[in-house]
């Protein structure tokens, strides 16, 4: 068994239901190959359900992907996951969690959209090193935010049934 300590995460001033949410522009990684992609492309076609996860390999971004694999929710909404990860990385976390058909993943290994979207984690004990703390926001064709969660805590999880809920809401 694993033994960790729930960490309190500061104040975060994150984008909220109402509010536009950033614009980016990096690497997304599909079933076939990567490219650099705008959010605003993804939204320009739809609503988009937006993941921000630790690092791939991790066990909170396995448990995200899962719950939300298990809940349908990948397969009602466009949905696009953001880490520290590589395009590497990330083709693998696409396969090992069966999900490589209904979600694609940005690379953000500078963690530049993190700090956009006020998420940035910086790692205790580890200079320098800063994740995106798990973050779920639900946007419309303009950007504009419907559903908003952002941990408080680490480790900490949405309630997934509430995503569901939300994308069958607005999506």
């Amino acid at each position: 068994m694993v033994d960790f300590e729930v960490v309190d995460l500061p104040e975060s001033d994150h984008p909220e239901v109402g509010d536009t949410a950033p614009d980016f522009t990096r690497p997304l990684v599909g079933p076939e190959y990567w490219e650099d992609v705008a959010l605003s492309d993804l939204t320009d076609e739809g609503p988009v359900l937006l993941v921000f996860h630790p690092m791939d390999g991790a066990f909170p971004s396995t448990y995200v992907w899962n719950n939300l694999r298990d809940e349908g929710v990948v397969d009602r909404v466009a949905t696009v996951g953001v880490s520290v990860s590589s395009p590497y990385e990330h083709k693998t976390l696409l396969d090992e969690r069966d999900i490589e058909d209904s979600v694609r993943l940005y690379s953000d290994p500078a963690a530049g959209v993190a700090e956009g979207y006020g998420i940035e984690n910086p790692l205790d004990g580890m200079t320098g090193i800063t994740e995106h703390r798990p973050a779920v926001f639900l946007l419309d064709g303009e950007r504009t935010v419907q559903y908003a969660w952002v941990a408080s805590e680490w480790p900490d999880f949405p309630d997934y049934e509430e995503v569901a809920e939300a994308v069958e809401e607005h999506a």
